[in-house]
């Protein structure tokens, strides 16, 4: 990942590549979406939705995206990422966003464009609009006596310590 700036495109430039992108996966026989990941007016990942690929139902164009910098850079915050999507993006996709720190995201096609062809997931999001108990999916909590929990934060200082390559990177981005 290069920190040398490119000259600042517009949001549209930006759109345009991912559904460029969604249609490159159309042709390979996935679905119509794609993802680029911005970072200083860089695309510094993209990817494309490939349930067809490999079966997995998480493997949405922004998921793959962000797993993508994720993997290859080991960093797991992106503060100062902006994620372009050729389509709405799902409550999945996101609650990711949320966890690693995205904080603008733009896309071209609504849920309502993508109704009429079952591409919606606005019945997901009201689902979790709802109190658990409300919910389609019976959400059951049983506790049970576990210092799960404590342990992982006693340990957490331990852990940080081997992540150092995460701290420089998060220095250098945030």
């Amino acid at each position: 990942m290069s920190k040398q700036q490119q000259q600042p495109q517009t949001h549209e430039f930006y759109l345009n590549r991912a559904i460029e992108i969604a249609q490159e996966n159309i042709r390979d026989g996935g679905r119509p979406f794609g993802s680029v990941l911005v970072l200083d007016n860089n695309i510094i990942a993209q990817g494309v939705n490939t349930m067809h690929v490999n079966g997995d139902p998480t493997a949405h164009a922004e998921l793959n995206a962000i797993r993508d910098v994720g993997i290859k850079q080991g960093v797991s915050v992106l503060p100062n990422c902006v994620v372009y999507a050729s389509g709405q993006p799902c409550p999945m996709c996101l609650s990711l966003m949320y966890l690693v720190g995205i904080k603008e995201v733009y896309y071209a096609n609504s849920n309502q464009d993508g109704e009429p062809y079952s591409l919606s997931t606005a019945s997901i999001l009201h689902q979790l609009s709802k109190p658990l108990p409300d919910q389609s999916i019976n959400i059951n909590h049983i506790p049970l006596p576990n210092s799960l929990y404590e342990n992982w934060f006693n340990n957490k200082q331990q852990h940080n310590n081997n992540y150092s390559s995460k701290k420089e990177y998060y220095r250098l981005y945030v």
